[in-house]
């Protein structure tokens, strides 16, 4: 950018300021006027304004006229006659930039930084109160249904900056002179704060109410000692003298925008404030205190605007010392766009920012988690050491309960003041609290019963508090971050607990009331846990990881006594012995989070054959398995149920794994390399579903190739695009190879298909060709919808799978009523004679008529060997069945109809009949 472009974007930027406070305003005309940059006429124009405000506005024509250049010779003459107010707010707003552009981070060695535009996301914020049944449902929510829920509450338009949004006109046509920003610990109050200030320095801000801001941050009045004027405190988070300050502070008050970070962590004086001065202005010194106070409730800087943040247990006290009108407003975090994007932002490496975000979307313990800022700097942190060091990045984070740990140890280091008790006991004082909504199942906890386990709730970092309307009064209630917090907190307190207490907490939890007395009877020590107790039990496997549990004595003071490990490690040995299925994702869970890999052996040793076909597998199910798996090589036998991204995550165990019966969902075209490379050769390969998949001709003619690779396989079930004639090409050829199968089944939704099913299977030793058609939408019933041929496995070859399928769609493409229907049908059923050693057909029509007595009566005829033919039809007429009744042809066949017979004489249609015939002898039944 050249010069005359960059003094014109200054101008552009701070043209409101300078309308306020330029005063020499004719000199810097006539000087304009000189330089050949003004006509007359804008020039008289100016001269006759009342104000030095209605000269710059005249002004202001000329330069937009003019452009760049005009701009830049405007702001030459700035400098010359404007230097003092010209240069100091200049220089102000380039200190801003050059203080406000880099953050420090928490693990910052000294001279370390990084850039603020590398770190901030700009978060979802909420400018209403939320009511009781909203905060149960965040809390009680994870994964997809959490990301809804935030994105639904969310109330500012990420187009706009933070400060266009909170000062906006609202619905009843008032703007606000005083905002709460209210946002849990490590929500990312400060960093917004910080933005907001970079942002008006770079002139990034749309509205034009505020031209000078101003930063106070509370945590710094607290070391200020003695008395101090406002324009003194807010020179120290400034370039600006004091005097300077109290200049731009008086000259427009009605443009200043005052940011006071961190309100809860002032901590203000219990003595009686009646003493305190009265302060009306910026330049009167006073206690920090009530300079504060006085700014708060507009006594000093009435006309100005103040943006305040603040933890939501001070919000209350907030509210009662803010002057109006106010607005509330909250941060409420990251949804899942926002993580995706603050990852992109940490990693700049499209590579590892993929992998990473892909990593802890697969956890929705963690996804969830990283609502809050501050865990996502956590993962990314934790991440990118596992890739410098080297780590496959494919392997994910060791456990979930690390970061936990990380993130409590990050808050009291950073965002705690003046703890009224010692660590340790805040944490057994935050777990009794926990165990204790566990217990009752609740989330929310009233103000009056938390003084029975913490002495100060408001003061610790890891309770969030809410006001709601009760009726005609105000209701306090507490709760944890998440449930997922409070889980944890629970596992804290129980690893705090002397071994009989934790024994005795443990088998309570571990016993319903109904199994608690079978217990005594049967001797019995561990039943199954309560379902909501299963995250804390996971927590507490994580606490037990030798790492974590090191990490957890060095930060937080906390040891995990080795009965916890090994009581946990019974209990997994115990539901491992007992091989219950039910059990067996939570404990590959438990066991990832144990991160043992001695013990892993030995826990999975009792299942001899691991299935987990019934639901899909999660991707962080995947991961647990794939660690467990890892750690014991020699497995021989899987049964899986996952989608197709998970197939190249789990190819290494796949390949290794002697006998699969694989259910892959969403299975397409690009996934197939990835599943052949999974088979390998040799496997028993007991059964093959790729369902939800729309496989080409060619997939599904390498899949089967696999196939002939495999000592055996079970069934192969495929959804396909459409089965056509290359596809019963493709079937064809593989019947003619010696590979051993039992079943091939291929299904499609293509209306237009030769079929919608063909299904190929063994039974009785036979070969039987099962084809389908579905009748879909508004189409009318198939003429033909179902046809079974079964022969001898040696005869495969006799049968043309193309001709057939050709003539079957022939069928069903015409109604019954068509001139044309009896040839294709002819056509069709004329092809099975040839069919060598045919035994049995099974025909599904609409109706049996005399037409179709005839044709079946020709089959029996036609095929030799033909020992059973089946008929299901929805009705059944009496000339049909008199025709069947009357043949007298091979006593060796055998036909069963099926069917509602319809008896037109008296109108009714009987009962669902089914009727045998020996074909030489009449009805039987």
């Amino acid at each position: 950018m050249d010069q005359d472009s960059e003094r014109a974007r200054f101008v552009d930027a701070h043209w409101a300021a300078l309308v306020q406070r330029v005063k020499m305003v004719m000199p810097i005309v006539d000087e304009l006027r000189s330089g050949g940059m003004m006509e007359w006429e804008p020039n008289c124009k100016i001269r006759a304004a009342n104000t030095n405000q209605e000269k710059m506005r005249e002004l202001y024509e000329v330069l937009h006229s003019g452009g760049d250049k005009v701009k830049s010779a405007f702001y030459s003459q700035l400098e010359k006659h404007e230097s003092c107010l010209f240069r100091a707010l200049d220089k102000y707003k380039k200190w801003i930039q050059r203080e406000y552009e880099y953050v420090t981070e928490y693990n910052s060695l000294p001279g370390e930084y990084v850039l603020l535009s590398e770190r901030y996301t700009q978060p979802l914020i909420i400018m209403r109160h939320r009511e009781k049944g909203e905060r149960e449902e965040e809390m009680c929510s994870v994964g997809e249904s959490f990301q809804q829920l935030l994105i639904s509450r969310n109330n500012v338009d990420k187009d706009s900056s933070i400060l266009d949004a909170l000062f906006c006109v609202d619905n009843k046509g008032i703007s606000p002179c005083s905002v709460i920003l209210q946002g849990n610990s490590g929500n990312g109050k400060s960093f917004t704060a910080q933005k907001s200030m970079l942002d008006w320095a770079s002139g990034n801000l749309h509205r034009e109410e505020f031209d000078c801001l101003f930063h106070l941050k509370c945590k710094e009045l607290n070391h200020i000692s003695g008395e101090q004027s406002l324009a003194e405190l807010l020179s120290h988070n400034s370039n600006l003298t004091s005097d300077q300050i109290s200049q731009i502070l008086q000259k427009s008050p009605e443009k200043i925008l005052i940011l006071i970070d961190g309100f809860d962590e002032f901590r203000f004086s219990h003595s009686d404030t009646s003493n305190m001065p009265k302060l009306s202005h910026v330049s009167e010194k006073a206690p920090p205190e009530a300079s504060l106070k006085a700014l708060l409730r507009g006594h000093i800087l009435s006309e100005s605007f103040l943006l305040v943040t603040t933890r939501s247990t001070a919000t209350k006290t907030l509210g009662s010392l803010l002057k109006h009108p106010q607005r509330f407003t909250e941060i409420i975090g990251f949804s899942e766009k926002e993580v995706e994007e603050y990852f992109q932002r940490f990693f700049q490496n499209e590579e590892l920012f993929r992998k990473a975000f892909e990593c802890v979307k697969a956890n929705e313990t963690l996804i969830t988690a990283c609502s809050i800022p501050v865990i996502c700097w956590i993962i990314c942190t934790v991440m990118r050491e596992r890739f410098s060091d080297g780590a496959d990045v494919t392997s994910g984070l060791e456990t979930t309960t690390s970061i936990y740990v990380d993130f409590v140890s990050t808050l009291l280091e950073h965002h705690c003041q003046g703890l009224s008790q010692p660590v340790p006991i805040l944490l057994r004082s935050l777990g009794q609290l926990a165990e204790r909504g566990m217990l009752e199942k609740q989330v929310l906890f009233e103000e009056k019963s938390m003084h029975e386990t913490l002495s100060n709730p408001a003061g610790s970092p890891f309770l969030c508090k809410f006001l709601f309307k009760r009726r005609i009064c105000q209701e306090t209630m507490f709760s944890f971050m998440h449930l997922s917090f409070q889980e944890f907190f629970t596992a804290l307190y129980f690893i705090s607990l002397a071994e009989r207490d934790f024994l005795d907490k443990l088998t309570e939890r571990f016993h319903s009331q109904t199994q608690s007395y079978l217990a005594l009877y049967l001797d019995e020590k561990y039943g199954c846990p309560e379902p909501h107790f299963l995250p804390v039990i996971q927590f507490l496997c994580g606490l037990s990881h030798k790492e974590v549990s090191s990490s957890l004595e060095e930060t937080l003071n906390l040891s995990v006594h080795s009965f916890v490990r090994a009581q946990l490690e019974e209990w997994i040995l115990h539901v491992s012995a007992s091989r219950d299925y039910n059990f067996l994702p939570f404990i590959l869970h438990c066991l990832y989070e144990l991160h043992e890999k001695e013990f892993v052996q030995k826990a999975m040793e009792a299942w001899q054959e691991l299935d987990m076909s019934w639901d899909p597998l999660s991707r962080m199910d995947c991961w647990a398995l794939l660690y467990c798996l890892d750690c014991c090589p020699l497995f021989r036998s899987l049964k899986l149920n996952f989608g197709a991204e998970e197939l190249k995550m789990l190819q290494p165990v796949l390949c290794r794994t002697p006998e699969l019966e694989l259910t892959v969902q969403n299975f397409s075209d690009t996934d197939v390399a990835d599943l052949l490379s999974a088979l390998g050769e040799g496997k028993r390969l007991r059964e093959l579903r790729l369902n939800s998949s729309c496989l080409s001709d060619e997939s599904v003619q390498q899949v089967l190739n696999a196939l002939h690779k495999q000592k055996n396989v079970g069934g192969l079930q495929i959804a396909v695009k459409s089965i056509s004639a290359d596809t019963a090409h493709v079937i064809t050829d593989f019947l003619q190879t010696k590979a051993r199968w039992e079943e091939i089944s291929l299904r499609t939704d293509d209306a237009e298909s030769l079929c919608s099913s063909l299904r190929l299977f063994s039974f009785e030793g036979k070969l039987v060709l099962n084809v389908v058609k579905w009748c879909s939408g508004l189409q009318n019933e198939p003429s033909l919808s179902e046809i079974i041929l079964k022969c001898p496995h040696s005869k495969a070859s006799s049968i043309n799978i193309k001709s057939f399928l050709q003539s079957f769609h022939s069928v069903n493409c015409i109604t019954d009523e068509s001139a044309d229907f009896d040839r294709q049908v002819n056509a069709l059923l004329s092809q099975l004679p040839s069919v060598s050693g045919l035994s049995a057909i099974n025909l599904s029509v609409p109706v049996l008529t005399e037409t179709w007595a005839s044709r079946i009566l020709f089959l029996v005829e036609s095929c030799p060997r033909l020992a059973v033919i089946r008929v299901d039809a929805i009705f059944l007429l009496e000339e049909g069945i008199k025709i069947l009744q009357r043949s007298h042809t091979r006593p060796a066949c055998v036909m069963r109809v099926d069917g509602f017979v319809l008896v037109y004489h008296t109108f009714c249609i009987s009962k669902f009949t089914c009727i045998c015939f020996l074909c030489n002898r009449g009805a039987i039944s």
